[in-house]
């Protein structure tokens, strides 16, 4: 039987880990499509990285689905996307899904408050 630190290391040998620097030259110089995966709520609170999509994760089997209704076209399977949580913990897992889905360049930034204490745009 798998435990969440099984599904957690599964998923963070196959997400690479961008560095906040790295992440920040892409949306600077937009070259990523960035998504927060965390849920409405914690994102009302916190706000989010300016320009990124919201996409819960428990929602991204189907908006990532180009044959789902929930599909959403900004989404391609060889764009850049560069995922951000709370912790990191679920931009590792939703970014396991996307490469088992067949997106190509996928990574993960990890938390939130990392990204805003470096200096990292947000909108609330």
């Amino acid at each position: 039987m798998k435990t969440s630190k099984d599904y957690l290391d599964e998923a963070n040998k196959v997400v690479k880990k961008i560095d906040i620097n790295d992440a920040l030259k892409k949306h600077e110089n937009k070259s990523a499509i960035f998504i927060d995966v965390r849920d409405s709520s914690d994102i009302s609170e916190t706000g989010s990285i300016s320009g990124a999509l919201k996409i819960q994760r428990g929602l991204i089997e189907f908006v990532a689905d180009e044959n789902h209704r929930l599909h959403n076209k900004a989404l391609k399977k060889d764009s850049e996307i560069i995922l951000v949580c709370g912790a990191g913990g679920q931009a590792a897992l939703t970014g396991k899904t996307l490469i088992d889905m067949g997106y190509s360049n996928v990574s993960n930034v990890g938390a939130i408050g990392d990204w805003e204490k470096k200096g990292g745009p947000m909108t609330k």
